[in-house]
């Protein structure tokens, strides 16, 4: 790997309430114990100044400013590599091979979280049933490369960029297990695992505001899919302005 070129200067994290892609940058920021400042819009009204910096109009984006100057990262994955190059405690494996294989798993984290939102934003029962079984076979090739693992976290004892990706991930599940029981983790007892270990690590807890559940339920009840459907509007009044975008 290239050696470390540790910055100094400002860091500023754009973000959205829900955004998973945020959440992988902030909990790496967090666990490389870099200080950050988190700036959140609204992408249903997204702002002049966000509009004129941001070439796709997405979230995240990593505001550096250091030796007077200005730089914006656009893309999640580019913000990660950046940060393994610039910052200390890196959260790659040493070793080529395996930080090739950690990158292929973070490419299939996004496929996943793809996957997620066809689940969600399925219209119809049969289409729902086919995205759930669909998410399902994908955690099942997790379960799979998992098992050579030994250790809490995807590369054994040490938490890395992988487990910065689908500490995110496994947060949609709290929301779906709310809502009923699809299923989608039977049978699949190191991803249960791997789920559990993410939910009690301060920086996955910490990526997000304590009234993420709320904005969640809120935004898939909203979605006018299946899933929303099954939803009960009994805690619906008191959450949160509609988030339009997760």
């Amino acid at each position: 790997m290239p050696a470390k070129n540790e910055m100094t200067g400002k860091l500023t994290l754009v973000s959205h309430h829900l955004c998973p892609y945020v959440q992988r940058a902030a909990i790496s920021l967090t666990e490389k114990r870099v200080p950050f400042e988190r700036v959140t819009i609204d992408l249903a009204d997204k702002p002049d100044w966000f509009k004129a910096i941001s070439p796709l109009g997405k979230v995240p984006l990593l505001i550096v400013r250091a030796n007077g100057k200005e730089t914006v990262i656009f893309e999640s994955a580019v913000i990660l590599e950046f940060l393994e190059e610039t910052q200390g405690n890196p959260l790659h494996p040493a070793d080529a091979y395996a930080r090739a294989r950690h990158r292929a798993w973070i490419e299939f984290g996004s496929a996943t979280l793809n996957a997620i939102g066809r689940f969600y934003s399925a219209s119809t029962e049969a289409a729902f049933l086919a995205e759930s079984s669909a998410l399902s076979a994908m955690f099942d090739r997790l379960e799979n490369e998992l098992a050579d693992q030994a250790g809490p976290w995807f590369g054994g004892d040490r938490f890395c960029l992988v487990d910065a990706v689908y500490g995110p991930v496994f947060r949609y599940f709290d929301a779906f297990d709310r809502i009923g029981n699809f299923g989608i983790l039977d049978g699949k007892p190191l991803v249960q695992a791997w789920r559990k270990a993410l939910s009690e690590r301060a920086s996955v807890k910490g990526a997000v505001a304590p009234d993420y559940p709320q904005r969640l339920r809120h935004f898939l009840r909203a979605r006018n899919s299946f899933l929303s459907t099954l939803i009960q509007p009994d805690d619906l009044a008191s959450a949160p302005p509609l988030a339009r975008s997760a």
